[in-house]
């Protein structure tokens, strides 16, 4: 079972939360991701993408926090779903030392680039927010090992498309892994820029 082989401190919430078993989706998806390959996830909603997503970020960083610059990126669509991904990364981070930052348009850059100066694990910001901080030169992607995306199909918008492109082309090496309902031809264009070698996992 994919839980029992996660961090001590990830199968203790999930106790606490009462989630003993894996969803379908879960028992395939988290096993590859945790490999380390780049991965492309493909499920209906409620199929557990969501906790997936969390669950295998916290494993890769091992439950604790690590220097100054983030070694987790996640990508959303908007401010909206930034700060309900940033609650559920709470629920989870409460008794650990991961600090979790949230960055999106309505925030000043500098102070994003000041606040992600002080130190943080897990960065959620929107691709436009995040291509922003790059250019500036407001984060660093000397520690980042894996970059998630959270409901990919919005990467369709053009602004966000021309984003994710320039993301990808600022960092040497990062593990990446997109979520989405379905795989569509504009995701499948990834695999010739950051998504090299990559695994499906469709349900």
């Amino acid at each position: 079972m994919p839980f029992k082989k996660l961090h001590s401190d990830i199968r203790e919430k999930l106790e606490s939360l009462n989630i003993q078993t894996p969803t379908p989706f879960q028992s395939s998806s988290i096993p590859i991701i945790k490999s380390g390959v780049n991965v492309y996830c493909t499920a209906p909603k409620d199929s557990g993408k969501t906790t997936t997503l969390v669950l295998t970020t916290l494993q890769k960083l091992k439950c604790e926090a690590d220097g100054n610059a983030p070694r987790a990126v996640v990508l959303v669509e908007n401010k909206e779903r930034a700060m309900e991904l940033y609650e559920t990364f709470l629920a989870y981070t409460k008794y650990n030392s991961l600090r979790v930052y949230v960055g999106h348009e309505q925030l000043h850059i500098d102070i994003q680039k000041s606040e992600i100066f002080e130190g943080t694990d897990i960065l959620i910001s929107t691709p436009k927010t995040m291509n922003k901080l790059f250019l500036l030169n407001g984060v660093s992607t000397a520690q980042l090992k894996i970059i998630s995306i959270d409901d990919a199909e919005f990467l369709s918008q053009h602004s966000s498309y021309s984003a994710i492109m320039s993301i990808s082309q600022s960092i040497q090496k990062c593990q990446y892994v997109i979520y989405s309902e379905k795989m569509t031809k504009m995701l499948e264009r990834f695999e010739s820029y950051f998504m090299e070698r990559s695994k499906i996992v469709s349900f």
